[in-house]
């Protein structure tokens, strides 16, 4: 199988992201730190909060750098095919014959950056494929949709044609 990378727009996004998640949990901990540890003067308190700010400052530069070369994704005539992750890499292989439902979305930093994700169903549970150029996830999706349509069509053709044998 073929895998495909992502563009650069994804790893734009996935600081965004990343910096996003990262100041509402400064925030957290700077509130928790306001109004209940430095009052209380929680000396422990405080270096536990250093260290988490630290920790999620870092986690912040490093972690779409990583996550951005780690994924792939690859498609062909059989499956889906992602490989992601940070410290831990996960592999999510789905068979096209199994696909019930395709959805597109974005949401704003998606928008902003140009990129989307095509979340396909099955009876398992959902797969994303993230952080695709606007163009290539409506490729993929129609791509998908007409091989899942072939598949419909192949499937009623095998069908009608074993009625056709027991009549």
């Amino acid at each position: 199988m073929v895998y495909e990378k992502l563009s650069k727009n994804a790893l734009y996004c996935m600081y965004a992201a990343g910096a996003v998640t990262g100041g509402i949990l400064l925030a957290v901990i700077g509130a928790v730190d306001y109004f209940w540890i430095f009052p209380e003067d929680i000396v422990i308190g405080k270096w536990i909060s250093l260290a988490a700010a630290v920790l999620i400052l870092v986690d912040v530069l490093i972690s779409p750098y990583f996550r951005f070369c780690r994924y792939r994704y690859g498609i062909n005539e059989e499956c889906i095919d992602i490989q992601e992750g940070y410290l831990f890499v996960k592999r999510h292989i789905v068979p096209i014959e199994r696909l019930h439902k395709l959805e597109m979305k974005t949401g704003p930093l998606d928008r902003l950056f140009h990129v989307g994700k095509v979340i396909v169903t099955t009876a398992g549970g959902d797969v994303t494929i993230a952080f695709l150029d606007m163009g290539k996830a409506e490729k993929i999706a129609d791509t998908l949709k007409r091989r899942i349509n072939e598949i419909v069509v192949e499937k009623r053709e095998e069908e009608r044609q074993a009625d056709h044998g027991r009549g």
